[in-house]
């Protein structure tokens, strides 16, 4: 159904860049990411299948899905199930974690990596520590370990900073016998991420990975299954839909409670063939590159960029500046103006822009901060 199927098929760059139209000025990947020629056909497809016996045909294309996910997570087909959002993937391993220690949370997280654990440390999950020091490096983990911690959670790639998380240092400073959960939906498809040092991994297909709404990854990888619950876990993850007592699936799909939405998982499918045929590395690069030019076109413009530290390797798909004595609503209002499509949050202006992204939007977010009043002597 739709999609490149083969993960042996790889494309060329133009070919690539083909398969997409959004306008020029879309610059909130972060956000919602527009999605592709193959997506679109999938879900045109998927919506003509849905109008005769369609089951065999959607279930086979979920297994097609679960194939690609698995490689694109360096992870068993098994390892992998579909929910409907990141936040469902996070509510089902905060349902399933047990309540006998704490989950260490960093404080600036996106709230859908900080609502689950909050609900359930009252309902027999654990306890919340907050860690209130960002970014969450290595060291700043290892300041909060003491015995009765069992995971970490973190987002890959923090949606305001664009920081990315040292996932593979902040496990080894975990240990095997802590869990490092990782919130991947402003990583995956964006930046390459250790995918390999999550211990389990949520990622709606909505932003970077730009298959629209309705389907995520869950990732749960075979060590960390016994030190699981069945959670969230309804009919869909049992050996036996009728008898409760059958016990769970094994691996991901145990912590599903129903079908997931098929359609959808068939163009996030879609979606994440499109990426493995173009290089992961590839996307990644060219996205880099591409947010650093505009890095160095709000700079030029006096613009305080926050986590200015931040390297092309530290950094994902996401950064957020602010001009000096500039009101931040005026200054975003003149970007939407000009046709750039940003993110407006806490008086920062975040930029993420794709690999899809035109060399000249650039020049037209140069021109467009040109036109912001910003008194003098406050540009620094």
């Amino acid at each position: 159904m739709g999609g490149l199927q083969d993960l042996n098929v790889h494309i060329g760059w133009e070919d690539y860049l083909g398969r997409f139209q959004e306008p020029a000025g879309y610059l909130d990947f972060a956000r919602v990411g527009p999605i592709s020629r193959d997506v679109a056909a999938t879900l045109t497809e998927a919506a003509d299948l849905s109008r005769g016996a369609a089951l065999a045909r959607f279930e086979r294309s979920t297994s097609q899905a679960a194939a690609s996910a698995a490689t694109l997570l360096k992870a068993a087909g098994h390892e992998v199930a579909f929910v409907s959002s990141t936040s469902h993937g996070l509510f089902a391993v905060a349902a399933a974690l047990p309540g006998d220690g704490t989950v260490l949370v960093p404080r600036g997280e996106f709230p859908a990596n900080t609502h689950p654990w909050l609900r359930f440390q009252d309902r027999g999950g654990p306890r919340v520590r907050w860690i209130d020091a960002a970014p969450i490096t290595p060291d700043v983990l290892a300041a909060h370990l003491t015995p009765e911690v069992r995971a970490l959670t973190v987002s890959a790639v923090d949606a305001l900073t664009g920081y990315r998380a040292p996932l593979g240092a902040l496990k080894e400073v975990l240990g095997p016998d802590r869990l490092l959960i990782v919130d991947a939906i402003q990583g995956l498809g964006a930046v390459p991420i250790e995918v390999e040092a999550a211990d389990v991994l949520a990622c709606g297909g909505q932003k970077w990975l730009r298959a629209g709404w309705g389907a995520a990854l869950l990732l749960v990888r075979d060590h960390a299954l016994d030190r699981l619950a069945a959670g969230l876990g309804g009919w869909s993850g049992l050996r036996d839909a009728f008898d409760i007592e059958s016990g769970p699936l094994p691996g991901a799909v145990a912590h599903t409670m129903t079908n997931p939405d098929h359609p959808a998982v068939a163009a996030l499918g879609a979606g994440i063939d499109l990426l493995l045929a173009a290089g992961p590395d590839a996307v990644g690069r060219r996205v880099t590159e591409t947010l650093d030019e505009m890095l160095r076109v709000v700079r030029a413009a006096g613009a305080h960029v926050l986590l200015p530290e931040l390297g092309p390797a530290e950094r994902g798909g996401i950064a957020s500046f602010r001009l000096p004595g500039a009101d931040p609503a005026e200054a975003h209002a003149a970007l939407t103006a000009a046709g750039l499509v940003t993110t407006l949050r806490g008086g920062w202006i975040r930029l993420s822009p794709h690999a899809t992204t035109p060399r000249e939007t650039a020049t037209r977010l140069a021109r467009a901060l040109s036109g912001a009043h910003v008194p003098e002597g406050k540009v620094s």
